[in-house]
């Protein structure tokens, strides 16, 4: 199932509803947006610098100000659209690109850091569908 239908028809208030970990879907959607987008404007730059200054759970916050129904909206836009630009991309690219070593990532190929990101949305989707279980079950 994709995962525009598995949150289409959430509410903001099951999308902030913690799990025992004090999870959220939508805190689980913010970590993914953030590592496509992160992960997309490498692919697209070709080069860049690993940051290992970045914090990987202040990729799960969320914005106070923004848990409303436009914020929800507005988040789920952004994960369509860097789902939806990660497959624009990876059809224009040529083949020789994905196979293109990366010395400042354990010198290894784009198509697998793409690989592993998609392992990564995969596991996140699966805890998305546990959590919309748990939520509606209550």
């Amino acid at each position: 199932m994709p995962l525009a239908d598995i949150l289409e028809d959430l509410t903001v208030a099951e999308a902030v509803t913690e799990n025992d970990n004090k999870q959220t879907i939508w805190s689980i959607v913010n970590h993914l947006i953030y590592w496509n987008e992160t992960w997309l404007e490498r692919f697209k730059e070709g080069e860049f610098i690993l940051n290992n200054a970045i914090n990987n759970d202040e990729t799960f916050s969320l914005t106070q100000d923004q848990l409303n129904d436009a914020g929800w909206k507005e988040t789920l836009n952004r994960l369509e659209n860097v789902f939806s630009n990660w497959r624009v991309v990876l059809e224009e690219t040529d083949e020789s690109k994905l196979t293109k070593q990366l010395p400042e990532y354990f010198n290894a190929p784009w198509w697998r850091v793409v690989s592993n990101l998609s392992i990564h949305n995969a596991y996140h989707i699966g805890q998305i569908m546990l959590l919309k279980k748990q939520i509606q079950v209550k």
